[in-house]
């Protein structure tokens, strides 16, 4: 008789466990203080535009900042701005700077919803292959797994492009330009759900180490505040991946070796 390897090192009923767990903590925890922040940052936001604008120009913008209006109020919403039914549309990008005109602040959020998006495109990538077959048995945990951190960086990715069209910029609608091509190389090489599940891990560490180094770019303490709620729901995300690969679930060296602090060597 032959017996079928576990494509997994956890059990189904221990990632389904922590699954519900990150969820939950996710919703009642990361997403209030993140919609807090929010509030707090776009009102400073708006409140700059207004200062620097003259009363011609108040007059034209009024409907456009009135609009901004709304969407902090819907931002600082339970189950609106930040609570996508699906996954949104990115554009992978291999060329161009989501920080280009802008700076401070805003060029970090703009950053940041790059890497978001290169999440949720890498995760809608690796749920469409699994449930396609593609990469062998794939048991429904790991797509549920799958699906919950999909939702949640799409969240923190409408997080940082309502503060982009708070301070009357565009909203970053494309991936990391840097690091897409390394993600779609990487991507074609997967086969089955163990490799996925490294190519997320390092998407995750990616993402953590990046909020932990671009922290100090950070000027406006509201600023720090919304990073600092992201970063470990990303890093949540990374220690259930290690946890499923058979790994210490938590920073460690190359090695294996854990470490007493998340490293940065992988920031973007």
């Amino acid at each position: 008789m032959r017996i079928r390897r576990q494509p997994i090192a956890a059990s189904e009923g221990e990632l389904t466990a922590m699954t519900r767990e990150l969820d939950q903590l996710h919703h009642d925890e990361a997403m209030p203080a993140l919609r807090s922040g929010i509030a707090e940052w776009a009102d400073s936001l708006r409140g700059a535009r207004s200062t620097a604008t003259t009363r011609r120009t108040f007059l034209v913008g009024a409907g456009g900042l009135a609009g901004v209006g709304v969407l902090a109020a819907v931002a600082s919403t339970p189950g609106l701005a930040m609570a996508q039914t699906s996954s949104p549309t990115v554009t992978p990008a291999t060329s161009g700077n989501p920080e280009a005109g802008l700076s401070g602040d805003l060029a970090v959020a703009a950053l940041a919803a790059s890497l978001e998006n290169l999440a949720i495109y890498a995760y809608d990538a690796g749920i469409s292959a699994a449930t396609a077959g593609k990469l062998g048995p794939v048991p429904p945990a790991v797509v549920t797994f799958a699906q919950t951190a999909l939702a949640q960086h799409t969240d923190h990715a409408a997080a940082w492009n309502s503060l982009l069209t708070a301070g009357g910029k565009k909203a970053v609608t494309v991936t990391d330009p840097k690091l897409t091509p390394t993600i779609q190389a990487a991507f074609a090489k997967v086969t089955n759900v163990t490799e996925l599940g490294q190519l997320a891990l390092m998407l995750e560490n990616v993402a953590a180490q990046t909020y932990q180094a671009e922290a100090s770019r950070l000027k406006s303490k509201k600023a720090i505040s919304v990073a600092s709620t992201i970063a470990p729901v990303e890093m949540q995300h990374a220690a259930i991946l290690y946890f499923v690969l058979g790994m210490y679930p938590g920073a460690q060296s190359s090695s294996g070796s854990p470490l007493a602090f998340n490293p940065t060597s992988m920031a973007a």
